[in-house]
């Protein structure tokens, strides 16, 4: 297993913007983190300004010019929106086809239609994964909130049964699965390659959403029995269209990306030579940019046309699909500003030289600090990309998978406990008429176990491989 290593960052590493100490640089750390969180949890602050304001915190305590701190924060801001934020735009776009073309209606139908009894919570989590890998978590809740409730009623299910394994599958899958905002981000601040990370994502979420899902929701479903709440059944987005695409077609147009991912790794490990016409072909197609782009494309023919979208209904849903990113973009900018703040001022050497004979390994720290900012902030986003700005320079000395295992270690962390500060807390506790104590006792602890057994299952894989 990958230990704490004392090496000097790579060489293209910036020189520190400061000469302070390293009890100045943790004060700063401490103080700018602190200022992060008590900025969104007691002043409601957007977590785009409070990370905008920490950044500044940090580099004046630290002892660096203002100018300088307003520099490397601009500088990962824009490096980060450039790598991540166009692969975000392109992921909402997806997934808005996927909904309002009744696309993700008709895998949701399809799968039921042929589960039943004993087998409902493993159709849902596998419906919740599939459908949860181009969407956000928030979308995904919401378009299978109905379907949740319907099954639960018509099939006179427990709630918590049906319902656990659908957030599982979601809550998996945006915490460990690229192209989601948070391991992108991750990813992007460590230097990881995405394919690799793909592929132990998904290896590490199919035991972990069997456990948190299924298995869990058997207990979660004793310890809170309540019935699903009628007021909350919304319309379907399918229910106002006259047809909608394929089961084939739509799962293909939703895996494609993931295939073309998948296959640019894979070509990379077996070929292994940059001059190699087929390896620079799969380079190319297998390019997260290019990967939904092509998905995105091939959505237009494949999920809308079918549905009875015009030419002139295009253009709109790409519109209304990018609005509600625009927050999401912000975060995640402002997260890799912070990122570059911290690395700028020398936090990054700090950990590495203060932790010289430590021996607990990386991965568990990374995902330690994962879980104290996702404690303290409520966000999984904002714990993800502090995290991956405090340990990038540990992925220095990393092999491939390893830097891969230090993505998913930190998206493990950033998952754990859920609770009052999250926004996904009160959505699951409203959507499920649920109270306080009984959100605590499913959701809360199910995300907990997610955390738990991804984490363990990284620190796994990170013996054998």
């Amino acid at each position: 297993m990958t230990r704490l290593s004392v090496e000097m960052l790579a060489a293209d590493t910036v020189e520190p913007i400061t000469s302070a100490g390293h009890a100045q640089l943790g004060v700063a750390v401490l103080v700018g983190i602190a200022v992060i969180v008590l900025l969104i949890t007691k002043f409601k602050l957007h977590a785009f300004l409070s990370l905008t304001l920490g950044s500044l915190v940090l580099g004046a305590l630290a002892g660096a010019p203002l100018d300088k701190v307003i520099a490397s924060f601009t500088t990962g801001l824009g490096t980060t929106v450039a790598g991540v934020g166009v692969l975000i735009a392109l992921g909402a776009i997806l997934g808005k086809m996927l909904a309002d073309s009744g696309g993700a209606d008709q895998i949701v139908d399809t799968i039921l239609a042929r589960a039943s009894g004993r087998s409902m919570p493993w159709a849902m989590v596998l419906i919740a994964s599939v459908i949860g890998l181009p969407l956000f978590f928030e979308v995904g809740v919401v378009l299978l909130i109905p379907v949740v409730l319907m099954v639960a009623k018509r099939g006179n299910y427990s709630l918590m049964r049906i319902g656990i394994p659908a957030l599982a599958g979601l809550s998996v899958m945006h915490g460990l699965v690229p192209p989601h905002p948070g391991p992108l981000v991750a990813i992007d601040a460590i230097g990881a390659n995405l394919g690799v990370t793909l592929a132990l994502g998904v290896l590490v979420a199919i035991p972990t959403v069997i456990i948190a899902g299924p298995l869990f929701s058997r207990y979660a479903a004793r310890w809170v029995d309540v019935p699903a709440p009628d007021r909350m059944i919304p319309q379907r987005a399918s229910e106002d269209l006259e047809k909608r695409p394929g089961f084939g077609a739509t799962l293909t147009t939703i895996l494609l990306p993931v295939v073309l991912m998948l296959s640019k790794a894979l070509v990379d490990i077996v070929i292994d030579d940059p001059e190699n016409t087929v390896q620079r072909v799969f380079d190319v197609i297998g390019s997260p940019l290019i990967a939904l782009l092509a998905s995105v494309l091939v959505g237009i023919f494949t999920l809308l046309r079918p549905a009875g979208f015009s030419k002139e209904r295009i253009s709109p849903l790409v519109e209304k699909s990018l609005a509600p990113i625009a927050g999401i973009l912000l975060i995640v900018g402002a997260g890799g500003g912070f990122k570059q703040t911290l690395i700028d001022t020398g936090v990054g050497q700090m950990v590495l030289d203060i932790s010289k004979d430590w021996s607990i390994p990386a991965l568990l720290l990374a995902w330690l600090i994962a879980v104290a900012i996702r404690l303290a902030t409520g966000s999984a986003t904002v714990a993800t990309v502090s995290a991956a700005g405090l340990v990038a320079p540990l992925a220095a000395d990393m092999s491939t998978t390893h830097a891969a295992l230090l993505v998913l270690a930190i998206g493990a962390g950033s998952l754990f406990f859920s609770h009052v500060n999250d926004a996904g807390f009160w959505l699951v506790k409203e959507y499920f008429g649920l109270n306080v104590g009984q959100t605590v006792k499913t959701w809360s602890v199910m995300e907990t176990i997610i955390s738990v057994v991804a984490g363990g299952l990284v620190l796994l894989l990170s013996l054998v491989i």
